[in-house]
């Protein structure tokens, strides 16, 4: 799995969801850029942005990063 890849699931799980970019980005405390950067730039975040991020969406970072179909977090 590629940034850019991780990038496209990020934003169609907030589609799904019925969330916008900018809202999580902002919820996160996570500056603007980081999508553009993922798919561009192949900038890769830190574990931390990834846990924030899934936390958010209610997932597992296994599944924004591609490792598993399943969104559920394991509990």
């Amino acid at each position: 799995m590629n940034n850019a890849q991780t990038a496209q699931i990020i934003k169609t799980t907030c589609k799904i969801k019925s969330i916008t970019i900018s809202k999580l980005l902002e919820e996160c405390k996570i500056r603007k850029s980081l999508i553009y950067d993922m798919e561009k730039r192949d900038f890769t975040p830190s574990a931390q942005v990834f846990e924030n991020i899934a936390d958010y969406l209610d997932c597992s970072v296994d599944y924004l990063l591609g490792r598993t179909d399943n969104p559920a977090i394991n509990k």
